[in-house]
Formats: C-alpha cells, structure tokens, sequence
C-alpha cells in the first residue's frame, strides 16, 4: 500500500491531520494506495511557501524559469513508461491512449509555455509627439490550479505551466479520484530541483481543500476544470473576493455529419470522439445528427464498428475501451441509458455493464453504447452523461441542425463534416460553441484559445491567453513633451 504525500515548499509531507482517503482502481476494483485528506492546515501551509517564494520566482530571468520548466519535460518524457502505467491504473484507461496521449502532452504542455515566455512582447502607442504608452504585463502572486479526473497530468500540467512560466506560484489540486501522476509530478520536480515554494500540491476533495483554496485571502486567480455545478460554487465564492476566474466546465457536444462528408475518414473519427478515453472527454462527441439520406447507412456501420470494440484490462495493448473511473460513475452511466430507453430510446447496441474475467471481474466496465429514436430535448440529450453513449438524430435541413445543436445549456465544443466550404464556415460562425473542428476532432495547436460559452465555462486557456490570464496588465503613460 503506497502512501501519496503533499508536496509544500518543496518537501513531500503527510497531511497535517493525518488523514488519508481510498484509491480505487476502477478495473480492479481494488484499493491500491491512500491519498491524503487535506484540509485548511494543509492549504495555509502551501499558500504560505507560496507567498513566500513568489517574489524570488517573479524576478528569475525568464529564461531560467524556461530551463528548468524544460528539465521538468524532459524527465517526463524519460519516465514515459512508468507514468503511462501509473495514469492507466488510475483512471482505468487503455494504456496505449496514456502512453500517445496523456503523458506526451504533458510533456509538451511544459515545453509549450517554458518557450513562449521567451517570445513574449508587450504593445506600444505612441501618441502623437506628445506622450508614450508601453504595457506591462506581470505576474498575480499566488495562484490556485485545480485540475479533473479524466486527464489528469494532462490537464494539470495545462494550467501549471503557463501560471509557473509568467513567474507566479502555484498550489495545485489534482483530482482526488486520480491524483497518482500528479504525485509523481512532484517526485520529478525534486529531480528537476525547481525552487521550493514555486509549485505546491495539495491533494484531498473539493470540499475540504478546494473549498479552503479558492476562499483563501492570498489566493489571487484560479484556474479550475471540472463539473458546471461545481464551478457554480466556486464562482460564488471567489466573486465577492475579486478573484481572477478561468472556468472550463462541461459540454454536451454536437457532431454534425452532412452526406457529402468524406464517408470513410468522417466514420473512423467520429468512432474515435465518442469513446476515446471511455467517452469520458469534455470534448467527445455525444450527441450525433446526421443529414436524413446518410442517416441509415451511417447507422448501420457506425453501429457495427462500435459493437466490435474491446472492452478490455486496460493493460493489455488490444484493449479499445478500458474502465470508467469509479463505480459511482457507472452507475451514473447505466441510470442514463435506463433514462434513454424510458425517453423512448432505441439501444441499437451496448447498454450494459461488462463483467470481465480475472483481474478485472470486479472492475467498473461499460460497454460503448449507441441510441436512437430520441427526441432532441429529452433529458438524455440535454445533460452531461460523460460517457461512452452516444445518440444518433436525422436531420433534415441545415438549420433544424443548428438548432439541434445549440439548444443544451452547453458550448464547449462542436464538430462539423462537409465538403461545402460555403457551408462549413457559414455554420461554424452560427455554432454555440468555443471550439469548432470542421472534418476534424482533436486536432490541437496549443497557441489557439480553448474553452467554452454558456455553461461551459469562462475564460480561455492556450497560447496568449493563459500568459494574460495570469498576469496583471499595467498600461505607462511617458509625457515626452
């Protein structure tokens, strides 16, 4: 039984009060290592070494903060395997997708931002002949980056990247469900010897650390993925305290597939947006409108591809679908499908639990599952399922697709396949939604602006737009007369 620790100023230590929570392998079932219970004694302490390191943090050279943020990468990259295997026992995903996903990304999250800071430039106005506006833009202070369950080094590596590169100090909060590789994040920054006090990672639930987190005095901004509801709360708290806020919440995203699509390529993606990583990505795909002469056909191979996915022990490389996260959550999965059939839903394939043999009989399987026959506004097709089900609609005119995909509380994301070019950017600009792939799904430049509208989220993250949200901007004005 492995005991995680907090990593405060640059010390691995238990929790302040010595209490610690089960990790569960949701393949297995099995608890495997304890995670400590953090609690407001454990927040100040890393607010503290925080606040206390930041303004030696603030003032290295940006170029040395690139290095060791660089050094950090690379260890990532040379512990490849092991963190693969670590983030796969985790979270109960195939361990091919972490070890070409997961894991690479974070790596190149680090490497992203560790070099942008090199590039960075600031605007200049001049006004007339009489003055000069320069913009200084530096870093906030303390900030707080709480991270989800589903990609977990991947997502926390996304927000402490560019919050350490603009010279703040950070305390994390990964996912208590899955806090494993942020763990060994802070084992390598021993390695890469970052500074202490320039990361802090505290682990425990939202409501004990999170909440004390996102309320603390000293806490400037916070950058948080997760659940709308949970956002909700945190947007209430942090508001009266006048709090930065970047929100990235949930979705219920449209995939819109018109008859001159280029069939094979738009199949084998669109199989891939809906079930990669168990379908339990904030930018999978769930809720499938196709153009009414496709419809039939598309269904029928669509269906058929996803009845031969494996569902497997997510350690074995031929596995396709590994376990959802927690029993919990399968049981929140399959109370969804038991809705869909009430809805008047049509299960064409899926639909149940999958009982494994060996190692994993006890573990939290689903099998991928596709419906049709619902209505657009039935529950199944307005709320977040986060999982391997999809809905399949006909649609028969370009604007009864629109209205179909705008119409959930929703818009982190939309996909779209055409080959009318007319057509692709005329309902890219009509789509609700942050992010649009036109004949395309997760094809990423880590420059552009990601994030969400309506209830899934506010704010941006990527490229500029994370380096201004965790800096303050200060416009100087020079009378040169």
């Amino acid at each position: 039984m492995e005991y995680l620790s907090n990593y405060i100023d640059g010390v691995l230590k238990a929790p302040a009060g010595q209490a610690y929570l089960n990790n569960v392998n949701p393949a297995t079932g099995a608890v495997y290592s304890q995670v400590p219970d953090s609690d407001g004694q454990d927040v100040e302490a890393a607010v503290a070494a925080a606040d206390g390191a930041f303004e030696a943090w603030a003032t290295t050279p940006a170029r040395e903060r690139s290095r060791l943020l660089l050094r950090l990468a690379d260890l990532i990259e040379e512990n490849l395997e092991a963190l693969a295997h670590d983030e796969s026992v985790d979270t109960g995903k195939p361990v091919a997708l972490a070890r070409t996903v997961d894991i690479p990304r974070a790596a190149a999250n680090l490497r992203f931002f560790a070099t942008a800071i090199l590039h960075d430039a600031q605007e200049t106005h001049a006004t007339g002949y009489t003055a000069l506006n320069y913009t200084l833009r530096r870093p906030l202070g303390v900030v707080a980056c709480i991270s989800p369950w589903n990609l977990p080094l991947y997502l926390f590596t996304w927000k402490i990247a560019p919050a350490l590169a603009t010279g703040n100090c950070v305390v994390g909060k990964p996912s208590e469900v899955t806090p494993l590789t942020a763990f060994r994040l802070a084992e390598l920054c021993l390695k890469a010897e970052l500074p202490p006090g320039a990361l802090n990672i505290i682990h425990g639930t939202g409501p004990k650390a999170g909440a004390s987190l996102t309320t603390h005095p000293a806490v400037k901004a916070i950058s948080f993925t997760g659940g709308t509801r949970t956002g909700a709360s945190i947007a209430r708290n942090a508001a009266p305290l006048f709090k930065k806020l970047s929100l990235e919440l949930g979705g219920k995203n449209p995939n819109i597939i018109f008859a001159d699509c280029r069939y094979e390529e738009m199949l084998e993606t669109t199989l891939r947006s809906s079930f990669s990583n168990q379908g339990q990505i904030c930018l999978c795909g769930s809720r499938i409108f196709v153009e009414r002469p496709l419809y039939d056909r598309f269904r029928a191979d669509f269906t058929a591809r996803t009845a031969a996915l494996s569902v497997g022990d997510p350690l074995l490389e031929t596995s396709d679908l590994g376990a959802v996260v927690s029993e919990a959550h399968l049981d929140k999965i399959l109370s969804y499908i038991d809705l869909a059939r009430e809805e008047g839903g049509t299960v064409l394939c899926g639909g149940q639990r999958v009982q494994l043999e060996g190692r994993c009989r006890n573990g939290s399987f689903v099998a991928p599952t596709v419906i049709d026959g619902l209505d657009a506004y039935c529950r199944t097709n307005q709320e977040e399922i986060f999982g391997p089900v999809v809905t399949l609609m006909p649609f028969d005119t370009e604007e009864e697709a629109l209205t179909w995909a705008n119409s959930t509380p929703y818009g982190l994301a939309a996909t779209l396949w055409t080959e009318n070019l007319t057509r692709a950017h005329r309902i890219a600009d009509r789509l609700q939604a942050g992010v649009v792939w036109i004949n395309c799904w997760m094809l990423r430049d880590l420059r552009t602006p990601f994030g969400g509208v309506k209830q899934s989220g506010i704010g941006r993250e990527g490229g500029f737009e994370a380096l201004r949200f965790f800096t303050d901007t200060k416009n100087v004005c020079l009378k040169l007369q």
